[in-house]
């Protein structure tokens, strides 16, 4: 089930490269978000488990190399971001919904780096497919900005969505196959606790 997956994605990132596919609705009424909140690890677990969600895969995007490996984009000099992309159904979820779940997975204060990992590679950001995600991603930062929330500016991206590469493939459900691993990586780099310093209560995260 995963490896078709991973293959649809691949199919649906080069058909929207390419200018052949919808990118807002590729297949079937199916829907693709891409998000960038530092370690992908971390990224999947919260909209896998949101109803609605069909899939997430661990990948790259945002850079100007072909096909990187996971050291390539470690090493900061590709350009990519690590990200999640999100295959949903929208009648059954919505990209605000979406939007809300990154916002409260993410340090959206903290520029190049997510909590522990640090550089161009764990930027965060907002990837979209159309002028009605554009339009919900940036109506969602405008109201972060103006809720009063933080004192310091908001510094994670709204750019359009690029190709999009699924990482290696130990990479992908890294929670699942490596839940003992994943939780210490979690614990030493203090994500829950700045999440907490953050948002508060942890409603919308999933560990």
């Amino acid at each position: 089930m995963r490896t078709m997956v991973m293959l649809g994605a691949i199919v649906v990132a080069a058909a929207l490269a390419a200018g052949t596919a919808d990118a807002a609705t590729p297949t079937g009424g199916r829907a693709i978000a891409t998000f960038a909140g530092g370690c992908f690890w971390c990224m999947e677990p919260p909209y896998d488990v949101l109803d609605g969600v069909i899939s997430t895969t661990a990948g790259y995007t945002g850079g100007h190399k072909p096909n990187p490996t996971y050291e390539e984009v470690s090493s900061g000099t590709t350009g990519h971001t690590e990200a999640v992309q999100v295959v949903y159904d929208p009648k059954r979820i919505s990209y605000e919904r979406l939007l809300e779940v990154f916002w409260r997975n993410i340090d959206p204060l903290a520029p190049n780096a997510q909590f522990c990992d640090h550089g161009t590679q764990y930027r965060s950001a907002i990837f979209y497919h159309d002028a009605e995600q554009r339009k919900l991603a940036e109506e969602s930062k405008r109201a972060l900005e103006s809720s009063g929330r933080f004192k310091s500016p908001i510094v994670t991206e709204i750019v359009a969505a690029g190709t999009f590469y699924p990482a290696e493939e130990y990479h992908q459900d890294y929670y699942k196959k490596n839940p003992i691993r994943y939780k210490f990586y979690r614990a030493a780099c203090e994500r829950d606790q700045r999440l907490g310093e953050l948002w508060g209560d942890p409603a919308g995260r999933t560990k």
